[in-house]
Parts: C-alpha cells; sequence; structure tokens
C-alpha cells in the first residue's frame, strides 16, 4: 500500500510513429476492456492537433446524420486489478505543443496519484516473425533496473511522443519504465498481435497481474501461420526469414541461462496459482 492507498499505476500508449502494426494502442485496448476501466478525463483536444494531418472521423446514423469523433487523448481508471488502481492513456501523438501536452498528461498523473508509469511502444526491425518478438523494458532508474530486469535506455536520436513523456516522467521523479515491442517491418500493417502479446505479458510481469490472453494468443498464432504461407510462396522473402532466423537464434543462445529460466518458471508459476 502508499500512504494508506492503493498503488496507482499509469500505462500509455500513442498513435502513429510510436504504434508499428498498432501493437501498444491494442494493447490498452485490451487492458481496458478486460479491467472494465472507466472513461477518466482526456486531454484539451484543439491545442494539440493539426486536423489536416489527424484527420477527425465521421460515422452517420440511418437517416444519414453524421457524428464526428476528433482527435484527442483519454484517460481511463481501472480500479482494484489484483491490488492497484490503473490508469490507461491512448491517443494519437500530438502535432503541437509537446511539451504543454506532456506538462498537461503528468499534472493529470499527479491528480490521479500516480506513482509510477509503464510507456508503450512499437517499432519495426529487422525480427523474424516466426520467433518470439521481443518487448523489452527499459528505465534510467538504477533501482527499477535491478528490481525488474530492465536495461539501461541506449537510443539517441529523433523521437516521440512515447520518449519524451518517458524522459520528461522520469526527470520528475516518477519511477518510469518503456517498453517497446519490435515488428517485422516486412509485415508492418495492423493489426500485431503477436507484438501486442509481447507487450502485455510483459505488463504482467511488470505489475503482477494476470490477463486472459487465451484469445490473442489465438490470433497470433493465425497471424504466423498468414505470414508464414505468404513468404512461402515468395522465395526471396523465405530466404530472408531464414536468414532473420539464423541472427536471432545466434543472438539468442545466451538468454539460455539459470536466470532466464527461472524467470520463466516463476511466470508459471503465478499463472497456474491465478487459473
Amino acid at each position: 500500500m502508499v500512504s494508506g492507498r492503493r498503488p496507482v499505476v499509469m500505462v500509455a500508449a500513442f498513435e502513429g510513429w510510436n504504434d508499428a502494426g498498432e501493437a501498444a494502442t491494442s494493447a490498452i485496448d485490451l487492458l481496458r476492456r478486460q479491467w472494465g476501466a472507466a472513461a477518466a478525463g482526456s486531454l484539451t483536444d484543439g491545442d494539440y492537433y493539426d486536423y489536416q494531418f489527424t484527420r477527425p472521423t465521421v460515422v452517420r446514423d440511418a437517416d444519414g446524420l453524421g457524428t464526428l469523433s476528433w482527435p484527442q487523448t483519454r484517460m481511463f481508471r481501472a480500479t482494484d486489478v489484483e491490488g492497484l488502481d490503473v490508469i490507461l492513456v491512448s491517443g494519437a501523438e500530438p502535432s503541437y505543443r509537446w511539451q504543454a501536452f506532456t506538462a498537461e498528461l503528468l499534472t493529470h498523473a499527479a491528480e490521479q496519484n500516480v506513482d509510477a508509469v509503464i510507456m508503450l511502444g512499437a517499432l519495426l526491425a529487422d525480427v523474424p516473425h516466426t520467433r518470439p518478438l521481443p518487448a523489452r523494458p527499459t528505465s534510467a532508474d538504477p533501482e527499477l533496473r535491478e528490481a525488474l530486469s530492465a536495461q539501461r535506455p541506449t537510443y539517441e536520436g529523433p523521437t516521440g511522443i512515447v520518449g519524451v513523456v518517458t524522459d520528461t516522467a522520469a526527470r520528475a521523479g516518477l519511477p518510469t519504465v518503456s517498453v517497446w515491442a519490435t515488428v517485422p517491418h516486412y509485415v508492418s500493417q495492423a493489426p500485431s498481435p503477436k507484438a501486442e502479446l509481447a507487450l502485455l505479458r510483459r505488463i504482467e510481469d511488470l505489475v503482477q497481474v494476470g490477463l486472459d490472453l487465451t484469445p490473442l494468443v489465438e490470433d497470433a498464432e493465425a497471424w504466423e501461420r498468414g505470414v508464414n504461407e505468404l513468404a512461402g510462396e515468395d522465395p526471396d522473402v523465405a530466404a530472408y526469414v531464414e536468414q532473420l532466423e539464423r541472427a536471432r537464434d545466434t543472438e539468442e543462445l545466451p538468454e539460455a541461462s539459470g536466470e532466464a529460466i527461472a524467470q520463466e518458471f516463476e511466470r508459471y508459476l503465478r499463472r497456474r496459482g491465478r487459473d
């Protein structure tokens, strides 16, 4: 408990550059549905979006009257998720005023008594679709890295709103973890259920909660079979996938360590206990 109340964790993802295959925002949607999260506010909309770039959408009723849905960032609160409250944040990456956007988001986090932040993202990479897609946590906090077996961030270069919020939250003193899933660049279109599954399994580990991922596992398996069929029709693609598989298998050999095996066994015991 934190000061006599349940700990509060914020989990956030944004559409666009940060969301290859829509894996990150799809993970937020699954959490919202599964936990029955209720609406908990939104950020000021008109100040942050270029509507020629991030356009509103229209849905029409039986008479043809349209209802507009404007780009925005919404927040939802799931109460008492295995002893936690979780604030879920999802929306389009803003076009303007990123510093003000981030400040407003973190002000909402303070009002909601957020104790820690988890940022989700997905990026295109040279990874084979036939292997588990990595979704490794990173943190600039040495204590968090040790507690969560996370890595130190090393990326330098252009960044998106996920990177901006991550660094700003960490500098503000909030324990912050960033988790990015990798999506095979040769099958980059949405959906990407295997990358979404990797993110959600990492969420299970980070916050020690149980999720019903069976339907998503089935979707990921069907997705992999479909990509296998497409790759089998093109010898060049098939050869490229085999090259990626060899590189990945060589890279992963050192991971078959006692620590990795112990972590997987602990994950299995937690899931069996919940069942």
